[in-house]
């Protein structure tokens, strides 16, 4: 028994380390530049592992990963859905392990083709892991969360070139790192077992990466000092954290709503442009519900600014369920009381918002209580005012950079993303959340305001710099004046080049299975 644990140790300890030194680099730890080297344990170990062991190591690289930066997910399931503690660490559990299958497959791929070609790691490691992690941003519906670059969200020198090749390239250059300082590593296993093993592919790879890393740095520092043609707007945003088990509660209907009121009131001293409220901030259906829809519209003529909110809409079509169609949108009024723009959400929450499959999967209901499913919106829409044009993203919706820069392709000055973090409470969830707007800010060039009902609400600039933020769990009142931006950035015009690059590299690397295959060795 105790060898087994200790050879067991040995083979997948290194994994494990990986995967636990990645949850310190995502929020709340922060610790970003331990992401530089946390992956290097785990590529080291994959050095003349079989297939299936391979795939293990990622598996087990992955669980903790995963389960460490996810976990907050229970929060909504237990709190709010009405699974038990247990059963609801078990789901974000089942989910960590559906993530894992693709640290499996990445690990179970470099340890083939590390085994059969002349190939270093730093080429081989990001290649793949990009293609994954693309992968894993579209398959079943895409959960890109905890993207390895991701964790870099605040070394703002080094992100700048995202504008370019999206998240994913910051992830490329993060695990490429691991894999260089894995090469030194692997190249002495390398030579011993064949002495006259060429060097020159990694040489030439080290080289060529010192070049990338110095260009990045280089226009990081280059974007961060560039003026870009924009105006100034004073925008407002509301914060009216209401608890999430009162939201819905007709007893508090009335109460809710002048929250929001009071809290505008106090904003519109401030003179703004513009003032958001969060993702469903209404606790009713605006326009359907005629008594509450005109007392709002009547106290937003006061205002004498536009007021963006989050409400949720009833549709004329039926829905799949047979009740009401119901969408989750963004209703933009003008200073006169007239809707101008109203967005209806596209990307919903799976098993949140609605049931895939609904038909298949009849025994299945939503994890969290609501008031009905959703159907989702088919537009990709800006809104038009005097201060320039923006697209607005509900929720989950900031997580899919291919999704938000579709809105931007041919133009838009800013961005507005609501939210209802609530159901995360105080755990990393928020934290992490808000992070990853930063980088819709700089693949995109532009800048975000992000109203979220419990917080975190802020603003960021378009060069993905945290102008200000608002604490959890606080009713407050957040102003300031940001600069809008005209840009349309490489990455917004064509997508995913980058990634596209890199699923074709994988494709080459993946051709002539079977003579690979037999050269196993």
């Amino acid at each position: 028994m105790r060898k087994f644990i200790t050879d067991n140790f040995f083979l997948y300890g290194p994994s494990v380390l990986s995967g636990v030194l990645l949850i310190f680099c995502f929020p709340k730890f922060d610790f970003f530049p331990l992401a530089w080297v946390a992956l290097t344990p785990f590529l080291i170990s994959l050095l003349n592992k079989r297939p299936g062991e391979a795939f293990r190591a990622g598996f087990f690289m992955g669980l903790p990963y995963f389960f460490g930066t996810l976990y907050w997910i229970y929060h909504s399931i237990n709190h709010y859905g009405g699974i038990p503690l247990i059963p609801s660490l078990a789901i974000v559990f089942l989910l960590s392990m559906y993530l894992s299958l693709y640290t499996g497959i990445f690990a179970a791929l470099f340890s083939w083709k590390i085994a059969t070609t002349r190939l270093p790691a730093l080429f081989l490691a990001p290649v793949l892991w990009v293609t994954l992690e693309f992968v894993r941003s579209y398959a079943l519906t895409g959960f890109p969360w905890a993207s390895i670059g991701y964790s870099q969200y605040r070394f703002l020198h080094a992100i700048q070139f995202a504008d370019i090749t999206g998240i994913y390239g910051v992830s490329f250059l993060v695990v490429a790192v691991n894999g260089v300082l894995a090469d030194f590593f692997i190249i002495k296993k390398r030579l011993r077992a064949m002495p006259l093993f060429s060097l020159s592919p990694s040489i030439t790879g080290v080289l060529l990466l010192s070049v990338f890393m110095a260009s990045v740095f280089v226009y990081g520092y280059w974007r961060l000092g560039e003026k870009r043609p924009g105006k100034s707007i004073r925008t407002s945003i509301v914060q009216g954290s209401i608890e999430q088990d009162r939201k819905w509660d007709i007893a508090y209907q009335q109460e809710v709503v002048d929250t929001y009121k009071d809290l505008s009131q106090a904003a519109n001293a401030m003179s703004p442009s513009l003032i958001v409220w969060p993702e469903t901030a209404v606790p009713f259906y605006f326009s359907d519900d005629k008594v509450f829809t005109q007392e709002l519209i009547e106290f937003q003529q006061t205002l004498k600014t536009y007021l963006l909110f989050g409400s949720i809409l009833i549709k004329n079509s039926p829905a799949p369920t047979g009740g009401n169609a119901l969408t989750n949108s963004a209703v933009l009024l003008d200073p006169d009381g007239k809707p101008t723009f109203i967005y209806d959400k596209i990307h919903l929450v799976p098993f949140g918002e609605y049931v895939p499959l609904r038909k298949l999967l009849f025994f299945v209901d939503k994890l969290v209580v609501g008031i009905g499913d959703y159907i989702p919106g088919e537009h990709y829409i800006r809104a038009e005012t005097p201060y320039g044009s923006f697209g607005v993203f509900i929720c989950y919706e900031m997580i899919f950079p291919g999704l938000v820069r579709k809105f931007y392709s041919r133009g838009g000055d800013f961005m507005v993303t609501i939210t209802n973090d609530a159901w995360f409470g105080k755990t990393a969830g928020p934290y992490q959340h808000f992070s990853m707007a930063v980088f819709r800010a700089v693949e995109n060039r532009k800048p975000v305001i992000r109203a979220a009902n419990t917080g975190i609400s802020g603003f960021i600039d378009s060069n993905g710099m945290i102008l200000e933020t608002t604490p959890l769990f606080r009713k407050t009142v957040l102003t300031t004046d940001f600069m809008t931006d005209k840009t349309r950035s490489f990455y917004s015009r064509y997508g995913d080049l980058f990634s596209y690059l890199c699923i074709v590299a994988t494709v080459l690397l993946l051709v002539n299975i079977s003579r690979s295959t037999n050269n196993w060795r």
